[in-house]
């Protein structure tokens, strides 16, 4: 029987006020409004300014397409009905962190409590990708070998240059704030999923965490899902965008399996080496260089990019995902969300208000497609 790669795709969204553009508390106007029309596929998070919504479980990426198209356009329309607006960026281009309000729930109280200014500052968006795993054993030896390719996908995602009103240099600052939390990053591999979760297990006894959801990695076996779950991207500007990181996550999953089955091997890297990627990434996203380890030298990220699409493209159309995964060489050609910031941000003379406009514009760009309004 053919395994299908189920898919849950997680967004988090700024919500904006049009006149300053600054960050703005949205609890009443779209969260419950939204909990009318979506349920369970809306929630708060930590700070009032951040929503995330959820696609229920998609067997293909024509599902997800549907979803995400559907949760961005409700969202931006309840926004609207607000007189407000939402954005997809890793983080606000000025907005200051001090400034905004924390959501009133036992959870963010505790984290608060435990992290201090560390989790008050943690005011960044993110894209979370589920991806089914047939069980945890195999989910487990997928996700090592996964985690070689992360920083390949984490720079076609990086889409937050600034940070408190400065061009911080980096593509993705928000993985930088997002760093003083404590189990972040890329994990080690582990030999089994027993030894992964006696470690979760030793944690939970010891009282550094209370379950599994506190391991922030930037890939984890999730700890209640039998999925692997992708944690390290930007939150993209354009819905497209967004279909082909999930769509490139899925096949690279797919593919190991398929490797798997035929007993072949992935080798595997250690965190120290594979962070010396992530590093560049962040700062350089498909600008920079990545360090090849096989053949122990640097290479150009867009290079590397186009190899990790010919390593999976024998199972793409198995997928049925050759639309979202195409896009991934537009992506490559015309940059990321970053690449786009910045260019609006030279263009306007340094202004970061048109920075603003300019993702609040790409965020809604193509959610209405197919739809009859």
């Amino acid at each position: 029987m053919k395994y299908t790669y189920t898919i849950g795709i997680e967004e988090e969204f700024q919500v904006i006020d049009p006149h300053t553009r600054e960050l703005r508390s949205h609890m009443e106007q779209i969260i419950e409004g939204g909990r009318i029309l979506l349920k369970e596929q809306v929630k708060a998070e930590m700070h009032q300014a951040v929503v995330e919504v959820g696609t229920n479980i998609c067997h293909n990426m024509h599902d997800a397409r549907r979803e995400v198209t559907f949760l961005r356009r409700t969202i931006a329309e309840l926004a609207d009905q607000s007189g407000l607006k939402i954005a997809a960026a890793g983080t606000h281009p000025f907005s200051l962190w001090q400034n905004q309000p924390i959501t009133d729930h036992p959870r963010y109280h505790h984290i608060v409590e435990e992290l201090q200014d560390t989790a008050r500052a943690n005011l960044i968006f993110g894209l979370h990708v589920h991806v089914g795993i047939p069980d945890r054993e195999t989910g487990l030896q997928i996700m090592n070998a996964c985690r070689y390719f992360l920083p390949h996908i984490f720079a076609l995602s990086t889409n937050s240059p600034f940070w408190e009103g400065r061009n911080t240099g980096f593509k993705s600052f928000r993985t930088k704030v997002f760093d003083k939390f404590p189990r972040t990053g890329i994990p080690d591999f582990f030999a089994s999923a027993g030894e992964y979760d006696n470690y979760i297990n030793l944690l939970i006894k010891t009282g550094c965490i209370d379950n599994g959801k506190k391991i922030w990695w930037d890939i984890r076996l999730h700890p209640f899902f039998e999925t692997i779950e992708f944690r390290i991207c930007d939150v993209p500007m354009r819905v497209e965008e967004t279909l082909a990181l999930a769509a490139l996550m899925q096949a690279v999953v797919a593919k190991i399996h398929k490797l798997m089955q035929q007993n072949l091997n992935f080798r595997l890297y250690r965190r120290a080496l594979i962070n010396e990627n992530k590093w560049r990434a962040a700062r350089y996203g498909l600008d920079g260089k990545l360090i090849d380890f096989g053949k122990q030298e640097e290479v150009e990220c867009r290079s590397l990019v186009y190899e990790l699409l010919d390593f999976v493209d024998d199972v793409v159309d198995g997928l049925d995902s050759r639309r979202e995964i195409n896009y991934i060489q537009h992506m490559l050609h015309h940059g990321t969300g970053a690449d786009r910031q910045l260019r609006t941000y030279y263009e306007s003379g340094e202004n970061l208000q048109a920075v603003v406009d300019h993702i609040c514009a790409e965020t809604v760009e193509g959610i209405y497609e197919g739809v009859t309004v």
